[in-house]
């Protein structure tokens, strides 16, 4: 199916050099005398790769044909990265860590993620997940409190099971768990 440029949105799947990509943003320009240029940020499905690229008007893109499987995360193992269908665990699948890109060190075993199966013709290819927007993590690794300074919001970085770093409220301890924003990797709240 075709999909005209003005037509785009974020989060839309498109097809760019027989590729599947996903619009992270767009924006209209008009310069001077020249013709209207639709701006995106599209990132590649399947390596993660992010462009930007320029689309005018009239062109027309193939729109990908992606749908979504609750999937469970399992083990990795030597850059491949493991998981079954959520309601067929002997459903199994790997994405290399090039394909994650940042995402896999936010991956633990039993995490529920969205795999997003690529569809030409008749083959079905996963080619990478979407994980949840908000996880809770176990704080492995934290710097001591300090008295007095909680008053004006100060951070300390602490380390989460499966060496994520994050900046967190100085009343986070060791042993603590928290929520994350795996958008951002930014701290939300203490569980």
């Amino acid at each position: 199916m075709a999909l005209g440029a003005s037509d785009l949105k974020k989060g839309n799947f498109i097809v760019v050099d027989s590729a599947p990509y996903v619009v992270l943003s767009i924006s209209h320009s008009h310069i001077g005398r020249g013709g209207a240029v639709f701006q995106t940020k599209i990132k590649n499905l399947k390596t993660g790769v992010i462009l930007e690229r320029n689309f005018k008007p009239g062109d027309s893109l193939g729109e990908a044909e992606i749908t979504k499987m609750q999937a469970v995360f399992i083990y990795e193992r030597r850059g491949e990265f493991w998981f079954h269908e959520a309601s067929k665990p002997a459903n199994r699948f790997f994405i290399n860590a090039d394909a994650l890109e940042g995402k896999s060190i936010l991956l633990k075993p039993g995490m529920e993620v969205v795999a997003l199966k690529h569809i030409t013709g008749e083959k079905e290819e996963i080619i990478n997940i979407e994980l949840p927007i908000k996880a809770d993590y176990k704080v492995i690794e934290a710097p001591p409190n300090i008295k007095g300074s909680t008053a004006d919001g100060g951070k300390k970085t602490v380390t989460l099971e499966g060496g994520l770093k994050v900046n967190v409220p100085l009343f986070i301890q060791e042993g603590d768990t928290i929520r994350i924003n795996t958008e951002t990797g930014e701290y939300d709240e203490r569980v």
